[in-house]
């Protein structure tokens, strides 16, 4: 059963803290990126066929494939999911920087270019379980940002063919290539490149620790979006809250992982009781209880604030991927918020509505780490590159104040570099 606690009862920083396992993987993991930056190819080829059962030759997916893939899902579902990039793509479309130039002084001209990576690599999550609303979120920013050219890698099922929905939602994506491998070999041929898999810039997507271990470790080689934790949620509801609704939103992550924080805060002793109560009556409903109870049970808390002000300063200081505020008036509080990944807005607006068909991205900071970072966007697949433009004159109506800029760090030969062309003039 989830616990019902006091604030103060256990420290806001352990709020979130979860049991999780002590394994280390990154010499695994390190061992598996040399083989395929060594081998290429026939090293992806054989840790899929280890560790997936399958050895897929070619590792490309084919568009017979695709079009097969097509015809094998619903109709219906590949009408949400045309709904659902629409929506995303609405979103998203307004994330777009533009370039700029500033030309406010005689001689002088600067400006930014903002310019997509070549190559983006998405990695989603397959074989037996498929998040084709990860390709939708992954795939359509980088689109929007002008990458020239989107890689996608997904595990393979053990008939060696992708899972039908992950090529539905590519197709809708715009995906164009896609390889039939997962794992850490996956993300070193995303890296490093194989005969058959591109090398790419950005490596964006969730994944299991071997996946998470490896983007870490070829950090440097290539750019990644961010290192994703276990799945958490944190509601701030008051006491006119629908238990039934609260209760299911906690659920909603908890049946993601046995690793997964559900939590609420509240200032209404009786609603944390009456959604305690709910959870254990809709647990048994579940086809994945057993993964839900442990999270609830493990990691899972009800917290008993004293007013909504110091709920929301919890929140603040947790951080969550998730936040959902059950209140009257909730855009009264929102610019209380400073620290969360994404925001639920009301009695009405459900976490799994983020997570496929609302629009904003559902790729979101974990671990407390939105204290600094931000949910996937097409920031994440543009860099930028900046220019400067002066005229003889305005260089020289400036040399002196770098030449003494330069010596005070003890850079003479800046300080020269700065002089010699308004000397050579002046000769």
């Amino acid at each position: 059963m989830i616990r019902i606690l006091e604030y103060g009862e256990v420290p806001v920083s352990e709020i979130f803290a979860r049991v999780e396992p002590k394994t280390d993987v990154s010499g695994i993991v390190r061992a598996i990126l040399e083989d395929v930056k060594a081998r290429k190819d026939a090293a992806v080829l054989d840790y899929t066929e280890r560790f997936d059962g399958v050895r897929p030759e070619p590792l490309a997916v084919s568009r017979e494939e695709i079009e097969e893939a097509l015809g094998a899902v619903d109709p219906e579902f590949l009408r949400i999911l045309e709904r659902a990039a629409e929506n995303i793509r609405a979103f998203h479309s307004r994330q777009v920087r533009n370039s700029f130039i500033i030309n406010d002084r005689p001689g002088i001209v600067m400006g930014q270019k903002v310019i997509p990576v070549d190559r983006a690599g998405l990695y989603v999550p397959g074989g037996t379980a498929a998040y084709p609303s990860t390709v939708l979120m992954d795939a359509i920013p980088a689109k929007i940002a002008g990458v020239p050219e989107v890689v996608m890698v997904t595990p393979p099922m053990r008939n060696g063919k992708v899972n039908p929905v992950i090529l539905a939602a590519a197709h809708v994506a715009g995906v164009g290539r896609i390889y039939k491998c997962g794992g850490a070999q996956a993300i070193a041929a995303l890296a490093f490149g194989t005969e058959s898999v591109p090398r790419v810039d950005k490596i964006v997507g969730p994944g299991n620790a071997f996946v998470a271990e490896a983007k870490k470790q070829v950090f440097g080689q290539v750019s990644i979006d961010m290192i994703a934790g276990p799945s958490e949620i944190l509601i701030v509801a008051d006491g006119k809250t629908n238990p039934v609704y609260a209760a299911a939103d906690l659920l909603s992550q908890a049946e993601h992982d046995k690793l997964a924080s559900a939590v609420l805060v509240t200032d209404s002793r009786a609603l944390a009781e009456a959604v305690q109560a709910e959870i254990e009556r809709q647990l048994p409903l579940l086809p994945r209880e057993e993964i839900a109870r442990t999270s609830v049970e493990q990691n899972g808390k009800i917290i008993v604030a004293e007013d909504l002000r110091q709920a929301i300063e919890i929140a603040n200081a947790l951080a969550p991927e998730h936040l959902e505020l059950c209140v009257d008036e909730p855009f009264e509080w929102l610019d209380r918020i400073r620290h969360a990944g994404s925001v639920f807005m009301g009695r009405n607006t459900p976490e799994a509505l983020g997570d496929y068909l609302a629009g904003p991205n559902h790729t979101l900071p974990t671990g407390g780490t939105a204290r600094f970072s931000s949910p996937l966007s097409v920031d994440d697949f543009v860099k930028k590159t900046q220019y400067t433009y002066f005229t003889a004159d305005a260089l020289d109506d400036v040399a002196d104040d770098i030449a003494y800029f330069a010596r005070q760090e003890g850079l003479t030969a800046h300080a020269r570099s700065a002089l010699v062309r308004s000397e050579d003039r002046k000769a």
